[in-house]
């Protein structure tokens, strides 16, 4: 059995890749910054899945922020499973949602760039290696059509920054590992009804979380190294 971790994934798209990997069979364990809206989230999920719940749903506090948090989750995955395979860095914020690149401080671009990129790249340092000693691992970095350089305008400015630059790690990653059984790649869910999205948008997590777990689960010898909504490749 595989054990997935997905951050941020008390809510929204992270929810439903939760959902999704533990009804494929995944040990999954569900993090999130805020410990009684995670577990109420995994005793919701086991209560609706009912006889679907195909894998297991583990739930473990996560700031992707706070390094001792990180190294907790890395201690209770190494102490229980010896590694975790696959990891679904979705823990994200959008704080300025008509934020111009002059007028929005410059403290904003920094929290953001904390939690959508160093937080990334601090749980993938922790965890990678583990991976490739077990030589197999999926990584799926949640990223945003709004960090596409070819789309480019200015709004969201802080949250466009960080999608760049967690494009931009995502292809470090992938580099760094070319010639194991780790994959690595960024997927953008598409403008979904979430907290973050929108009422109107025209997607629903349910739908938005597919391609972001088919990355997850990708055979040997699959994509690596690229950007993906809906199983095709995009433009970074």
């Amino acid at each position: 059995m595989h054990t997935a971790i997905v951050t941020g994934a008390n809510r929204g798209v992270g929810r439903e890749v939760a959902k999704q990997l533990v009804m494929l069979g995944c040990r999954t364990i569900l993090t999130s910054r805020d410990e009684s809206k995670g577990q109420l989230t995994v005793n919701e999920l086991k209560q609706a899945l009912g006889t679907q719940l195909a894998g297991e749903l583990i739930y473990h506090q996560l700031d992707v922020m706070d390094a001792e948090s990180v190294h907790k989750l890395y201690n209770f995955v190494l102490d229980e499973y010896g590694a975790a395979d696959i990891l679904v860095n979705n823990a994200a914020v959008l704080l300025d949602q008509c934020g111009r690149v002059i007028q929005t401080p410059v403290e904003i671009y920094r929290i953001t760039m904390a939690t959508n990129v160093y937080g990334p790249l601090r749980l993938c340092q922790m965890f990678i290696p583990l991976m490739i000693q077990g030589n197999y691992g999926r990584v799926v970095n949640v990223s945003s059509g709004a960090g596409q350089i070819e789309n480019m305008v200015n709004d969201m400015t802080a949250y466009r920054l960080s999608k760049i630059a967690l494009n931009g790690l995502t292809l470090m990653l992938a580099d760094s590992v070319r010639g194991t059984n780790v994959l690595i790649n960024a997927g953008c869910p598409g403008w979904v009804r979430t907290e973050m999205g929108s009422p109107d948008a025209p997607r629903s997590a349910e739908e938005g979380a597919q391609g972001i777990v088919w990355l997850a689960t990708l055979p040997d010898g699959g994509p690596h190294g690229g950007f993906f909504r809906d199983r095709q490749q995009l433009p970074w």
